[in-house]
């Protein structure tokens, strides 16, 4: 990549990450100092200017390692439905000719009327269809791999497939930019995943580990005074107070399980490290399954799109559909 200094404190720009330097970028983005700067109600910047900070924004996070040609052409959708709001313009005729009239009463029966509807257009909720300006992005592999919680960054994601440490449906796969299909399963080298540790015996845990595991109180006899066995891969059994044992568990960054999650179109499974790719991403009213750092329905969205919306994909020919990022559909 031509910017290896990702996490630069200076530009503070949120990525697919959850390394330190990046969560306390995004808390900067968020609620630190740099909050005003995505606050677009009361500024001098022109709207050229604010398009341009909100693009920049909002590719920091999409797909960042993806060519801005390589985006608008092959990542971006051609059109999103406009579902905002959109006001009539007869009743503010209707009242604007009363106020010339001097027909108080009309004046208050239409200005009622009015607050009726926009309290009506408030309470009914709107799906932020925005962020489904990222769904082609989210659909790659090694995006998949981060959003699965299967990789410490997308970045890492990356580097997994090109090394050949994943598998599509049973089979090794190495290109980073496959979009995958609904029902397509991903399946990652235990070896590979840093969040993947073997865990300490027993008799190595601290009393607080203990309590965490649910261990601390948990008997080693049985009833009948036998030991406690464990059944072995080879058909042999053995003592789970056995200092040898050690069974691999998912680790993860104190700093970065509160904000771990997995989206609702993804089936994880990491006893066996593979996780399925169910559906495409979809928004509904009041909510967006596509993970953003932004509001999903907000100014930095809008504006982004705002700013994408004049380099919309043309009709493509047969020898650039040749060079389109495998799409599985």
């Amino acid at each position: 990549m031509r910017d290896l200094n990702l996490y630069d404190f200076k530009r503070a720009l949120p990525r697919m990450s959850w390394t330190r330097e990046n969560l306390y970028n995004l808390w900067r983005r968020s609620l630190g100092e740099l909050a005003k700067e995505t606050d677009f109600t009361r500024t001098q910047k022109t709207l050229f200017q604010q398009r341009w900070i909100a693009k920049r924004l909002i590719r920091a996070y999409h797909g960042d390692f993806i060519n801005e040609k390589t985006f608008k052409r092959w990542y971006l959708p051609s059109t999103l439905p406009d579902v905002r709001p959109r006001r009539g313009q007869t009743e503010d005729y209707v009242m604007q000719l009363s106020k010339w009239a001097k027909s108080p009463k009309v004046m208050e029966k239409n200005a009622k009327v009015r607050r009726q509807e926009i309290d009506g257009e408030e309470q009914e909720e709107l799906p932020p269809v925005g962020s489904l300006m990222f769904s082609e992005v989210e659909r790659r592999i090694d995006v998949v791999i981060f959003r699965a919680c299967l990789a410490h960054s997308v970045y890492d994601a990356r580097r997994m497939v090109v090394h050949g440490r994943v598998s599509l449906n049973g089979k090794k796969h190495q290109n980073a930019n496959a979009r995958l299909a609904p029902g397509d399963m991903v399946s990652v080298d235990p070896k590979a995943i840093s969040f993947l540790r073997p865990k300490p015996p027993r008799a190595e845990m601290s009393s607080e580990e203990l309590a965490a595991e649910g261990l601390k109180n948990e008997p080693s006899v049985l009833a009948d005074g036998s030991a406690l066995q464990k059944v072995s891969p080879n058909g042999g059994s053995s003592s789970v107070e056995d200092e040898g044992i050690t069974t691999p568990q998912f680790n993860l960054p104190a700093y970065a399980s509160p904000f771990i999650f997995v989206p609702a179109y993804l089936e994880v499974s990491f006893l066996a490290c593979s996780v399925v790719y169910v559906r495409h991403p979809t928004a509904r009213p009041g909510y967006s399954e596509i993970p953003t750092p932004y509001d999903a329905d907000g100014e930095v969205v809008r504006l982004a799109w705002e700013w994408y919306s004049k380099v919309r994909p043309r009709n493509r020919s047969k020898r650039q559909l040749a060079r389109e990022p495998e799409n599985r559909q």
